[in-house]
This record gives C-alpha cells, sequence and structure tokens, in this order.
C-alpha cells in the first residue's frame, strides 16, 4: 500500500511555487489598470515578477543559464550602459526622477527575460505548452473584461466601479472617444491603460495563433475552440477602434501570406471570419448612421490626433542635432515635450520616436541589433519545425506555425509601435522569453530527428 502510494505520488505532478508564479506573471502580464499608489504606480506585473525573481534566484541560481539568457544578459549590459550615458544630460530633479522609474522597469523587465527564458529552457515541452496556455488565457480575460466592459458601458454604468476601482482605490473608466448626436462613442480599454494598448497587445495572440490554428488537423478537439478564441480576440481588437491595431495586424497578416497563402481560400478561414463579419454587420446596420460617422472619423488621417503621433517625429532631428550619441535620457521625453510645446502628461506616442528621442543613436542601434537577434532565434525555431516536419514528427506542424506566428507578431508589434508604444509594457517581454526560448526547448526531438 505504501509502494503504491509512493508511486502515486510520482505520478502526480508536484505544484511548484515557481511555476505558479510564473504562470501569475503570464496571465496578468497585460493588466496595466491593476495598479497600486505606492511611490508612484506599482502594477500586479511588477508584484509578481519581483516575487518571481527573488524566488528563481534562491532555487535556481546554482544552474547555469543557457547561451540564450547569457546573450540576452550581455544585451541587458548595453542597455544598461546606454541608458546611464544617457542620463548625464538629465539635470533636474523631476527628470531624475522619471529618469530613475524608467530605469527600475528596464531591469525588472531584461531580469525577467533572462529568468523567463532560463526557466522555459529547464522546465521542457510541457512546461512550455502550459505557461503559452496561461499567456493566451491572459489576453482573453481582459478580451472579455473589455467587452462587459463595453456592454455596461452602453447600458448606462462602469464596470470599474463595481469590479476594478475598491481594489485599486483607483478611478478607472472605460474610453469616450467622442459622441454621436449625443451618443457616447465608447472604446474598451479593458484592464490596459489605453484602448490603442489593448488594440495593439491583441495582434500578439491574433498572429501568433492563427497559423496554430490553421495548421491542425481537421476534427482536432481544439480546433474550433482556437477559432472561436481567435474571433473573439479579433472583434475585441476591432472594438478598441485603434487604427495602431489595425496596422500592426495588417502587416502581421501581410508576413502570414507568404506561408500559409494556400489557406487563404479555406473553410478553417473563411468560416470564421464569416461569422465575424455577419455579427459585425448586424450590429452595424442596426444603427448605420452611428457607425458610419465612428468608421469616417478613425479612417480620416487629418484630425489633430493623427497629426500629434505624426508631429511626435519632428523632434528626432531636433534631438539628433544636440545630443545625437545618447539623447535625451531614459523616459524623460515628456518633460522635453512640455518645454517645448507647454503641454502636460504627453508621451511620444512611437515606441521609435521614445528610443531615438531618449537614449540617440546608441540606443536605436542597441535595439535594431537586439530585435535582429530575437528574428534569428525564430529564424531557427522555423528551421527547426522544418526538419521535424521532414522527419515526420507531428511535433513539426507545431514548432514551425508557432514560429511563423510569433515572426509575424513581431513584425507587427514593431509597425504599430511606429505610432504607439507598447514595446517597454511586460507583455512584450514575456512574449520575448517564448520567442527566445522556443528553439531551445525543442532541441533535443530536433536532435532525435537528424538521428
Amino acid at each position: 500500500m505504501t509502494a503504491l502510494a509512493a508511486s502515486a505520488a510520482r505520478a502526480e505532478p508536484r505544484v511548484r511555487v515557481l511555476d505558479v508564479l510564473f504562470f501569475s506573471v503570464l496571465f496578468t502580464t497585460t493588466f496595466e489598470k491593476v495598479h497600486w499608489s505606492i511611490g508612484g504606480a506599482v502594477g500586479i506585473s511588477d508584484v509578481l515578477t519581483f516575487l518571481f525573481l527573488v524566488v528563481f534566484l534562491v532555487k535556481e541560481r546554482q544552474r547555469p543559464l543557457p547561451q540564450t539568457s547569457a546573450i540576452v544578459l550581455g544585451f541587458f549590459v548595453l542597455f544598461v550602459l546606454v541608458y546611464l550615458f544617457s542620463s548625464f544630460d538629465v539635470t533636474s530633479a523631476q527628470g531624475t526622477h522619471q529618469f530613475a522609474k524608467g530605469m527600475v522597469k528596464v531591469v525588472l523587465h531584461f531580469l525577467f527575460l533572462i529568468a523567463a527564458v532560463a526557466y522555459l529552457a529547464r522546465g521542457g515541452e510541457e512546461l512550455f505548452r502550459r505557461s503559452l496556455v496561461w499567456f493566451t488565457a491572459g489576453f482573453a480575460a481582459n478580451a472579455a473584461y473589455g467587452i462587459l466592459e463595453l456592454l455596461a458601458a452602453r447600458a448606462g454604468f462602469n464596470l470599474d466601479n463595481l469590479v476594478l476601482n475598491p481594489l485599486t482605490r483607483g478611478a478607472a473608466k472605460i474610453n469616450i472617444y467622442g459622441a454621436v448626436n449625443g451618443q457616447h462613442i465608447y472604446r474598451p480599454n479593458a484592464l490596459t491603460g489605453d484602448p490603442n494598448h489593448l488594440g495593439v497587445m491583441l495582434i500578439v495572440p491574433v498572429l501568433m495563433l492563427t497559423p496554430v490554428y490553421l495548421r491542425l488537423e481537421r476534427g482536432h478537439p481544439r480546433k474550433w475552440r482556437l477559432a472561436a478564441l481567435l474571433a473573439f480576440l479579433l472583434l475585441t481588437l476591432l472594438a478598441t477602434l485603434s487604427r495602431s491595431g489595425l496596422l500592426g495586424l495588417g502587416v502581421g497578416i501581410l508576413v502570414l501570406l507568404l506561408p500559409y497563402r494556400r489557406y487563404v481560400l479555406t473553410r478553417e478561414l473563411l468560416a470564421p471570419l464569416a461569422v465575424l463579419a455577419a455579427l459585425l454587420a448586424a450590429v452595424v446596420a442596426s444603427q448605420w448612421h452611428f457607425f458610419s460617422v465612428v468608421i469616417k472619423s478613425r479612417v480620416q488621417t487629418g484630425g489633430s490626433d493623427t497629426s500629434a503621433h505624426f508631429a511626435v517625429y519632428n523632434f528626432i532631428p531636433q534631438i539628433l542635432h544636440s545630443q545625437p550619441v545618447f539623447g535625451l535620457g531614459l523616459n524623460t521625453f515628456s518633460l522635453y515635450y512640455e518645454a517645448a510645446t507647454g503641454k502636460t502628461n504627453w508621451g511620444p506616442h512611437s515606441f521609435w520616436v521614445a528610443v531615438t528621442v531618449e537614449s540617440g543613436v546608441a540606443g536605436l542601434v542597441a535595439w535594431l541589433v537586439f530585435l535582429r537577434y530575437v528574428y534569428l532565434r525564430l529564424r531557427a525555431g522555423r528551421h527547426l519545425g522544418r526538419l521535424l516536419d521532414r522527419a515526420g514528427d507531428a511535433l513539426g506542424a507545431r514548432i514551425r506555425p508557432l514560429a511563423w506566428g510569433m515572426t509575424a507578431a513581431l513584425t507587427g508589434t514593431i509597425a504599430a509601435n511606429f505610432f504607439y508604444l507598447t514595446m517597454q509594457f511586460y507583455y512584450f517581454y514575456v512574449f520575448l522569453a517564448f520567442a527566445l526560448a522556443l528553439p531551445i526547448v525543442f532541441a533535443r526531438r530536433g536532435r532525435e530527428a537528424l538521428g
């Protein structure tokens, strides 16, 4: 009986504190609104990431880092040096405060990335799969909250007041874009800080998982569940009215068209899109004038909001003329913008403007080199999937599409961040961890396929 119990205990998956913390970070990584004012805005992802890093350091400190984590550590040192050199031009107390806040985020993000890649590499295929499920579930939960938030707003009450604000002591609410004949135009921001954040974030699961869905065999139990999830995430993305999100989605689709063009006219792709289109058509037809005004306002490019997104690019030559190498200092764009225009609380509205203005040519080159490394690892993942396909390993039909989906999601996010900035948020570093860990986790299967 004792031997039987011991055998059963060995068969039971052990609940590890690190797993719980890791999955918690992945699930909440897009929950920007869940934060507290403690010497600044401290988000739930900050707290969970810090706890994960502490426990990881205690429990895993004696195990060597995989080569990929060591290379990311090298990039981390490079970025820290660039940002420290950029701080030499920061002279005001407010500028120093902003710089310190930015550095704390950079340190947490990169330390998490280094640890997450190592943790996924050590955990193997099962941990990678479970982690990806938790990451996706976080997006789905955020999107579901966004749709409920939208329905609640149209019914006349603020869902955040009921669910979120008692927890955070904040004053979160849905974004109001404007009004048509006295009727508010609502843009759900869900648990993120901005509807554009939500729209750009959602292109990651949509683009990442679409090739996986297309390659699933007909009759696979998860195929239509995944189709429903992707359609729901796409619906939420459209509800945000985010032009940056649509730009990133479009660029990502162009990336996927080359390897998956044969699926364009298949039932797998057209059936969910047809259902989604019918639903949208019914909603738009029910209030045609309202939606026609909304759509027209988002399509036009001559408005003040659009002009502001383009106007920030005018600061690049000004800063490169005065501080070309290291820029103004990390996280200080808003201070410079206020001094130049008199407008307060206005960010760069472009990740690439922020990088160039705040860290100069050195920071821009560092980011380009780092992203090139991520693309090289994704290419290694696609090559690994191709090897497994040729060897007849069914896992190849999962790895190669996932690597292509990640390539499209990365490219789409880069494009969207020309007019918004989400590449400095936690979710992007979590995504990078999956992209970098993919070829390591499944490398053994590739070696077995080769013989």
